[in-house]
């Protein structure tokens, strides 16, 4: 962080990062770093067909308001705003007949879309 500071989240807000997420995130920063320092970050936007929307993308920067999540050498970035609504969350990396895809098991959630990328609270 810029000024030192560390943002420490308490049991009830940590974001687990699965095996199964960590692997491949470490794969697709291998395939994507050309010797850049990237980390995974999880968004919360408003949006969607249940209201709120995941964002998932990679990211060079760790902003002030960032706190930082890790599995091995892999870095998973949640900014404050985007943790009240998926504290206690796991990130996993599904595999299944519809294809791969990241996903949030998100214990804040009362509804998701059938995507599983939107969800209301």
């Amino acid at each position: 962080m810029p000024d030192g500071t560390v943002n420490s989240p308490t049991p009830e807000t940590a974001i687990v990062i699965s095996d199964s997420a960590a692997r491949r995130i470490g794969a697709l920063i291998e395939q994507e770093a050309n010797g850049r320092d990237l980390k995974f970050r999880v968004t919360v936007s408003g949006g969607g067909c249940s209201g709120f929307q995941y964002g998932f993308d990679f990211d060079e920067t760790i902003n002030d308001d960032d706190l930082v999540f890790e599995h091995g050498a892999v870095k998973v970035l949640v900014d404050d705003v985007s943790l009240q609504y998926v504290g206690g969350s796991v990130l996993d990396y599904k595999e299944e007949l519809i294809g791969s895809f990241f996903a949030l098991e998100n214990p804040n959630a009362s509804s998701t879309c059938g995507c599983g990328t939107s969800f209301s609270i």
